[in-house]
């Protein structure tokens, strides 16, 4: 594999971290093709917009894994907001669960949405549309972060969105959602004004800082398990085309260079315009090397990030496929790579230390592990960005809780062999133990959405856990939102008294 279509092949695994390689398979016919009531579909045909269809095949909302998919027995392809709202009260009249999918990008193991359940796919809700002073942004919910981005740069803007074109913008969100450039605007969570949301009971409201202010907290950081966000207003930047550009890129390392290069990254100081991935991947088929993989991103001109990265550029990379780019191709050298299909039972964890040691260990596993056959393009990555900016925000502004936290793995296996499935989750579970035994903090922390899905809340909503518990017993009492990291409804949280 040539050094450009290696650094493709890992960036798709950014892809919340998202990508494949191959072809992807037909999508499987649902048989029986529906095990919905029949009045359901009645229903909605009377209520839907006329673009908006029926359908009962899985490839008409393919997920970017197959591995513990939703199989729903009913995929309704929303073309307008209302469409959400008319298919959620039908799913409340007829107490059918559901699940609603952007960029089919969530990669948690423990879904649970059966044929007896409905997938509202909002892939048709894909518009952003600015304001006149290219200040605001209005997304919609089933909006790519690449058609966001390509809106933005047509309009002489920035909106702040993840790193992989592929991936649900609003999914990525209401997450807490970090992208590259958030060392200079902060988390995705507070760059955004307003959301349009569908709520438990079928209800659509407006949610800003001053309306539904507990509900606006709770959206932002624990999106999912609130309603259904239709549509949101973002902050933008104007920004000029030959201004928005940025230097990035690979650096290829031999593995003895490991414990340096990841002391390195640990020693770092991330300024506002930049961030460092690491990874291990391999050099694709036929021979499937492993090897040892950094991309410095740096908002500003090449002479500028190579200063500002000189210390990893002194460790004399093997291979440099550094540029200075526009920001509507930072993200494409993995748009190849972004048809769904295979398995990846992904696992993350949180970590305040790069460790050399840890990472030697975990460069021993995966090596290990790709001696199984079909396991070649799996991948281990790590993100760091500068949080300076998104630390001074109020921490309880959002509950979204990660800004203390440095780095953020995820150990993605990939592999077709369902029979694969046990030696993948062992090896995602031996990296996992080794970034949590090396943390540095008093209790796990995973991102939300690089969780595998097995994590309790308190490792994904850290202290917001208790009054998000609270809030489910406002806004869903019943738990109809319960797929993603269920979120069940508790009592007031105790407040310390000093």
């Amino acid at each position: 594999m040539k050094p450009s279509q290696l650094f493709g092949a890992v960036l798709a695994y950014v892809c919340v971290a998202n990508g494949a390689v191959l072809e992807r398979p037909a999508g499987p016919s649902l048989s029986p093709p529906q095990r919905l009531p029949r009045a359901l579909d009645e229903d909605l045909r009377l209520v839907l917009s006329k673009e908006a269809t029926i359908s009962y095949d899985l490839s008409d909302a393919p997920r970017w894994s197959e591995y513990h998919r939703p199989q729903p027995g009913t995929i309704v392809n929303v073309q307008t907001e209302l469409d959400v709202q008319r298919v959620v009260q039908a799913c409340v009249k007829y107490n059918i669960p559901f699940l609603a999918q952007g960029g089919g990008h969530g990669w948690i193991g423990s879904w649970h949405l059966g044929q007896n359940g409905l997938l509202i796919n909002l892939r048709g809700l894909n518009k952003t549309t600015f304001n006149a002073e290219r200040t605001q942004a209005l997304t919609q919910g089933g909006a790519l972060i690449k058609e966001v981005i390509d809106a933005a740069y047509a309009n002489d803007a920035q909106i702040i969105t993840g790193n992989c074109n592929c991936v649900g913008n609003m999914g990525a969100l209401i997450g807490g959602g970090y992208g590259n450039l958030m060392g200079l605007y902060g988390f995705s969570v507070d760059n955004t004004l307003s959301m349009n949301v569908v709520l438990a009971n079928g209800s659509a409201v407006t949610v800003g800082p001053e309306q539904n202010a507990d509900l606006w907290w709770a959206l932002r950081g624990a999106g999912a398990n609130f309603g259904v966000v239709t549509s949101a207003v973002m902050k933008a930047y104007p920004m000029p085309k030959a201004r928005n550009m940025a230097w990035t890129g690979g650096l290829f390392y031999t593995e003895d260079k490991i414990e340096q290069v990841v002391q390195a990254i640990q020693d770092l100081v991330l300024r506002e315009p930049m961030n460092v991935f690491f990874y291990y991947v391999t050099s694709g088929p036929p021979a499937f090397e492993p090897t040892v993989f950094v991309t410095p991103f740096y908002f500003g001109t090449e002479a500028e990030g190579r200063a500002a990265f000189k210390s990893l550029l002194d460790l004399d990379p093997y291979n440099d496929t550094t540029a200075y780019i526009p920001y509507d191709e930072w993200n494409t050298a993995a748009d190849t790579f972004c048809i769904k299909g295979g398995r990846k039972p992904s696992y993350g964890a949180g970590f305040g230390t790069m460790d050399p040691a840890t990472w030697r260990q975990i460069w021993n596993e995966y090596v290990e592990f790709l001696k199984i056959p079909g396991t070649g393009f799996t991948s281990i990555l790590t993100e760091c960005y500068s949080l300076t900016y998104a630390q001074s925000i109020n921490a309880q502004s959002s509950s979204f809780a990660n800004r203390d936290v440095r780095f953020n793995g995820a150990a993605i296996p990939y592999y077709m062999d369902p029979a694969v499935d046990g030696a993948a989750e062992a090896f995602g579970e031996k990296v996992r133990a080794l970034w949590r035994a090396s943390d540095g903090f008093p209790v796990n922390r995973t991102y939300l959405n690089f969780g595998f899905g097995d994590e309790p809340n308190d490792v994904v909503y850290d202290t917001s856990t208790q009054r998000l518990k609270f809030l489910k017993t406002q806004y869903d009492p019943n738990n109809v939102f319960n797929q993603w990291f269920d979120i069940p409804p508790g009592p007031v949280p105790q407040i310390a008294v000093s």
